[in-house]
């Protein structure tokens, strides 16, 4: 493949900067990346450091440096770049997105993303494009492509595939100057006061590109004609396990999630919740596949892996970080009690994810001000009982109240918190 693609991206956080753009310069498949990225102080920094920035890879035992060059950061809030951005989205071969949420889409007027992208893509006349879409959302593309359907003209489209993505990697941007030294890392530039530190995993999933005779310039990405069972895999796998040993461990004070590695309790019920729970319910659900992931075995390997890169020391993991915005990952259909549903579907009693949002709900009884005003307030711990349990849940639970399920998530809640309490 020759060395004359365009890749384009939205948002400069760690997705963008040490995956795609990471991947796309690591190919030798692209000869110009430029990215649509509103906060001036790191457009300022990585063009005056000559569109060079530095990211850090966690592997397993050492954390390696890796420049990524000739990037043109264009911030879309200033006037002057905008027809910038617009040339350079039209001139694309690649493209992705990469913002906190899904409803940034749409955000900021005639400079939001699915603007940009309209006025950009109706400039392509016939020549193919996809766009990776990496908001952690199951209809990401869906979403970004109706909003792109009421913008843009007739035929825009015909050419462009938005794709969703299911992203494994963990990454996240250190701040502080003291952890920045102590960790060994190198900012993004020489004038960013921040450093990009990510794992090394780069197994990403994208849906299954139809265009005839595209190819992608972003070689190691693998496609999947659904990818919808392993969208749950990430939910009711990776992230519910992720969340379960992060508020085990902060029940327990610990700061870190390298620091649950050296208490086996929480391994091994993180390891029962992500085989036996998860993996039992997801196997039994898709084995009709015949993918790999989806056998005993399989799905034995991809949880021995994940637990054994979610304590890696050099990653830098938080458990304040993990177990942030708890009600959210308390909801109804969120990664802890929708995968105690699915398993329960399946017929599986999953005492140990009950346990990770037993420890989440005590974490909340200790810390009040981690339920925020949108909770019926939880009463002194000593004051708990199963009726307090059901009637918080079901307050955060909006529309699924009256779900048969309810009852029967609330009592194996309280027989958690009530085995928690019971701990010495």
């Amino acid at each position: 493949m020759t060395r004359d693609k365009t890749f384009f991206g939205f948002g400069f956080g760690p997705i963008q900067s040490a995956l795609f753009l990471y991947e796309a310069f690591k190919s030798g498949n692209f000869s110009r990346y430029v990215v649509a990225e509103i906060d001036p102080e790191l457009v300022h920094a990585v063009r005056g450091n000559g569109g060079a920035y530095t990211i850090n890879i966690a592997r397993k035992g050492r954390t390696d440096q890796e420049t990524v060059r000739g990037i043109e950061l264009l911030n879309p809030a200033n006037a002057s770049e905008r027809g910038q951005i617009v040339a350079a989205i039209a001139e694309a071969d690649e493209l992705a997105t990469a913002l906190p949420s899904v409803s940034l889409y749409d955000a900021g007027g005639s400079s939001s993303v699915a603007q940009l992208l309209a006025e950009g893509l109706a400039r392509r006349g016939s020549r193919p494009a996809v766009i990776y879409t990496a908001e952690n959302h199951n209809h990401a593309a869906e979403i970004l492509l109706e909003h792109l359907r009421k913008r843009c003209p007739a035929g825009a489209l015909d050419h462009i595939q938005v794709l969703n993505t299911v992203i494994g990697k963990m990454s996240g941007v250190i701040g502080e100057p003291d952890d920045i030294r102590q960790l060994g890392l190198t900012p993004m530039t020489p004038r960013a006061e921040k450093a990009i530190l990510v794992e090394e995993f780069n197994r990403i999933l994208v849906s299954r590109i139809a265009l005839p005779d595209f190819r992608r310039g972003i070689e190691v990405f693998i496609e999947k004609d659904d990818l919808l069972p392993f969208e749950e895999a990430k939910l009711y796998g990776h992230n519910a396990v992720h969340a379960l040993i992060g508020f085990l461990a902060g029940l327990r004070g610990l700061t870190s999630m390298a620091q649950a590695a050296d208490h086996p309790d929480i391994m091994a019920s993180a390891r029962r919740a992500f085989v036996d729970e998860s993996g039992g319910a997801l196997v039994r659900k898709y084995a009709k596949l015949g993918d790999p992931l989806f056998t005993p075995e399989g799905f034995r390997g991809y949880a021995e892996d994940l637990l054994e890169r979610m304590v890696r020391p050099n990653l830098n993991d938080l458990v304040a970080r993990v177990t942030r915005d708890p009600l959210r990952k308390l909801g109804f259909e969120d990664r802890l009690y929708g995968t105690i549903r699915l398993a329960l579907h399946h017929g599986i009693v999953p005492v140990h994810f009950a346990r990770g949002a037993a420890a989440a709900i005590l974490m909340i009884v200790r810390e009040p001000g981690l339920s925020g005003p949108d909770a019926v307030a939880l009463p002194r711990e000593e004051a708990l009982s199963e009726a307090s349990v059901g009637t918080f849940l079901r307050s955060i639970w909006t529309g699924h109240a009256g779900d048969g399920a309810v009852a029967e998530l609330v009592r194996l809640t309280w027989q958690a918190i009530r085995a928690l309490r019971a701990e010495p």
